[in-house]
């Protein structure tokens, strides 16, 4: 196993930011506790490829809801790695709990993106079966899967990101 990759909290003011433009319902106090219990993405074995992100609060989604999750971390990595975010595969396969961009996609320089690379998701209840999910705070909803790549001979990239979803083209 190669190791390439660490896992941090961004800052608890980077984490009230974004929650309270997300939820303003929750009081700065509400957002305190919920950053206090925040739980770095961990493997549940030693076999597992992905590491679980866990809920900061509880959500339920009806079917076709959708919610936008400020998680509270932030992926360190080596330049050549990407962390690719999936939804954990039983609340996929239960309740077709998919990612609004298919995957996740973070880069290895959205680590140090003015928003502290603070990861953020994305995420609908498609059920055609009428079923609700709902995913109690600490509970894994996501799981993040790190992969190598490579670029092509005559790549001459030399653009610096500052900011996620879309930054690097503008």
């Amino acid at each position: 196993m190669h190791r390439i990759a660490k896992f941090h909290f961004v800052s608890p003011a980077q984490f009230m930011t974004a929650m309270q433009e997300e939820y303003p319902k929750y009081t700065e106090e509400q957002i305190k506790e919920m950053y206090e219990a925040l739980k770095l993405p961990k493997r549940a074995t030693k076999g597992s490829a992905g590491y679980d992100f866990f809920a900061p609060f509880t959500f339920k989604l009806t079917p076709g809801e959708t919610i936008k999750i400020p998680t509270g971390i932030r992926a360190e990595m080596q330049e050549d790695w990407v962390l690719q975010i999936y939804p954990r595969s039983g609340l996929g396969f239960k309740y077709r709990l998919q990612m609004n961009n298919t995957v996740g996609i973070i880069d290895s320089d959205y680590f140090f993106s003015d928003n502290e690379g603070h990861i953020f998701m994305k995420i609908t209840n498609d059920s055609n079966e009428g079923k609700t999910v709902e995913i109690p705070a600490g509970t894994g909803f996501a799981q993040g899967i790190f992969m190598q790549y490579g670029i092509t001979e005559d790549d001459d990239a030399e653009g610096i990101r500052n900011g996620g979803f879309g930054s690097t083209t503008k």
